[in-house]
């Protein structure tokens, strides 16, 4: 029976329907090594998964590659689960990644992304409640390795920047199981230590198993409640930890650290320097200015002769004066004429202007009583009559009424 002749699509769709068809192949979990990794902008991930003898294309689609946890990148361990088929245009079968997560030291880092959540969400890594770090600090605290290089390290950059600073050594372990106790123990004891006035808290670098004390949630917690400034320095620059996100002051290194919490003595001699130049300057400034401005008043024709200033004044005073005497004499003038008037209305209603006008007054010789009517008198009543040069005094001999 001859042997059927196919064309390369109908090999490669027949590959494709076995795998498609096999159970196992449907469901596997593959562990590798990413290799020939590549995000495109479409959001899909293509890369391989490597071993010592082999290699396994995978893709993983823009879905499954934003639900991932943690950022895979070139060489990183994983593991890989989806199922095994054919891309017919390439003829080449593949993977396609229906989950992934890190493999070993991975799954630590899955651990870290969980807790790094948990305690964002609590609030610990909130910008707004971290403190900032004292310009001049009296005595620093440093919790670390005492037989570790990065204390020596840290010491020796605070004694020669800064050798005013008292340096505390706060003795921890800071790797292996009895690590994250340590710190806390540290911390704690750092915390109620009154002289302090910031606290470093950190190692040198290492792995993420050796670092991982300090992604301790009892670590984070006690850098979190401690009363005093916190700077984290762990590791080298590109290690994390999430100490380093509660801390107040992360610090890639720690010698990094121990520039941050103390200013540098010859910086601020030299600024002091610089300072003094600028005030000297200033005051010199201010004194020109100053002559200046007294040279120009005292070159003022006022300040020369004062009289001048004077003078218009003493002229506006005999002018004023002169108004007022004025005003005063035609006031006194017119209290003259009206008071005149007054005399000359009051003198004509006296009663010796009315005597002199041939007027008499009768008065009652009994009382004195004005007799204003004839009958306030009686026949034979001695009686008094007033007339302008004296009195006459009379009896009544006769009253009639008109």
């Amino acid at each position: 029976m001859p042997q059927p002749i196919l064309s390369v699509s109908e090999v490669t769709a027949y590959v494709k329907q076995l795998l498609d068809r096999d159970e196992v192949l449907q469901q596997v979990v593959v562990r590798g090594e990413i290799s020939n990794f590549t995000s495109h902008r479409s959001g899909h991930l293509y890369f391989s998964l490597k071993d010592a003898d082999s290699q396994l294309s995978c893709v993983c689609f823009r879905r499954v590659a934003q639900g991932l946890d943690f950022v895979p990148e070139e060489g990183m361990q994983v593991l890989a689960g989806g199922n095994v088929t054919v891309y017919e245009r390439a003829g080449r079968y593949q993977l396609i990644v229906r989950f992934m997560r890190p493999d070993g030291a991975g799954e630590l880092a899955v651990r870290l992304e969980e807790l790094k959540r948990k305690l964002e969400a609590e609030g610990l890594f909130e910008p707004a409640r971290k403190r900032p770090l004292p310009r001049f600090p009296r005595a620093v605290g440093i919790c670390t390795s005492p037989t570790g290089a990065a204390l020596r390290d840290m010491v020796r950059i605070i004694t020669r920047r800064y050798p005013q600073a008292k340096i505390v050594q706060f003795p921890t372990v800071v790797q292996g199981e009895a690590a994250a106790g340590s710190i806390v123990r540290s911390l704690q004891a750092a915390g109620r230590c009154k002289e302090l006035d910031v606290i470093i808290v950190g190692r040198g670098g290492g792995s993420l198993e050796d670092l991982w004390a300090f992604n301790e949630e009892s670590v984070a917690r006690a850098i979190f409640a401690c009363p005093i400034p916190v700077v984290s320095a762990v590791g080298h620059e590109t290690d994390f930890t999430l100490a380093d996100y509660v801390a107040d002051v992360r610090a890639a290194t720690p010698s990094e650290a121990a520039e941050m919490v103390v200013p540098d003595r010859c910086e601020l001699l030299e600024n002091l320097k610089v300072m003094g130049k600028r005030l000297r300057g200033g005051l010199l400034a201010r004194l020109r200015q100053a002559g200046n401005r007294l040279a120009a008043a005292a070159d003022r024709p006022a300040i020369r002769r004062p009289q001048i200033l004077l003078e218009p004044l003493q002229q506006r005073l005999d002018e004023a004066t002169a108004a007022l005497t004025r005003k005063l004499e035609e006031l006194v003038s017119d209290w003259h004429r009206r008071l005149e008037k007054s005399s000359t209305a009051l003198m004509a209603l006296s009663p010796a202007a009315v005597l002199e006008r041939g007027y008499a007054i009768c008065r009652r010789g009994r009382d004195g009583a004005v007799v204003k009517s004839v009958t306030a008198v009686q026949r034979s009543e001695p009686v008094c009559v007033t007339v302008t040069d004296g009195n006459i005094f009379a009896d009544v001999t006769k009253v009639s009424a008109d």
